[in-house]
């Protein structure tokens, strides 16, 4: 069945959203910090030191992502191809690579076979798509199950939520709200939250995790984001995770295509 320009349209946006969420990859820990159950006597500071701790650390990912989206009326799942190194590019490509992404810090670009239309930008639409301020850097931590924040700059107040360790502001933001639960196993982000009450925009991702190869890597993210009630699903599944092989990142729009702009 062919899809009008408007299905595709949503289809290569969710695929260049899923693309800059992507910056996440195959770990390596320096120094890992374990721990059991929840303890309610730990200090925010031990938790967030023991966060910093289990940082990750990696040069190049390849495996295969499951990508469930859902707009409103419109719903789409795609398996794509991930490759990618890390704090330089995200190359994606869905099957027969009709549609490919190539990511660094400074573009997003893609392109799209069946509608012979390319697309390059920054980082402002997928910042509106998903309800809050993005950058390289906060993709990056978002898919690593890091806090997109630098949790060290301000003070905590912590509490037990649901089995997690639950940290907030004691000195509350003016233009948004944030929230953090770290899981206290490996103290990995369980849940992040950042919202913006008076711009009516939610963003939330709740992680599952694996293990690669003594590696903790989100197994799952559930991501929320909503912008003036316009509501955002995505649930990524990661799978056939390999770390640290070498690889190529081909990229090249094909000729005649049109530059598109994303509303």
């Amino acid at each position: 069945m062919r899809m009008g320009s408007r299905n595709m349209g949503k289809q290569i946006r969710f695929l260049t959203m899923t693309a800059l969420i992507f910056c996440l990859g195959a770990c390596k820990s320096t120094k890992t910090v374990t721990g059991g159950e929840a303890d309610a006597r730990m200090s925010a500071k031990n938790i967030i030191d023991n966060h910093y701790t289990n940082q990750t650390k990696f040069k190049t990912l390849s495996g295969r992502i499951k990508i469930d989206y859902v707009n409103g009326d419109e719903s789409q799942g795609v398996n794509v191809s991930l490759r990618m190194e890390k704090d330089k590019v995200i190359w994606m490509s869905a099957p027969l690579g009709m549609v490919k992404a190539h990511i660094t810090p400074s573009k997003v670009s893609f392109y799209n076979k069946l509608q012979n239309e390319y697309f390059d930008g920054d980082f402002s639409y997928l910042s509106h798509v998903l309800g809050t301020e993005l950058d390289f850097e906060k993709v990056q931590n978002l898919l690593l199950g890091n806090a997109v924040f630098d949790l060290r700059k301000e003070k905590f107040v912590s509490s037990v939520a649901e089995g997690n360790y639950q940290l907030k502001p004691k000195k509350a933001r003016d233009l948004f709200k944030i929230l953090f639960q770290v899981e206290p196993r490996n103290f990995k982000i369980a849940t992040q939250q950042v919202s913006q009450p008076d711009s009516l925009r939610k963003f939330e991702a709740k992680y599952t995790y694996q293990n690669v190869s003594g590696n903790v890597l989100p197994e799952e993210i559930k991501i929320l984001a909503e912008d003036k009630g316009e509501l955002t699903n995505i649930n990524l599944s990661f799978r056939n995770l390999e770390l640290n092989k070498s690889m190529s990142f081909p990229y090249k729009v094909p000729k005649g295509f049109d530059k598109i702009t994303l509303k």
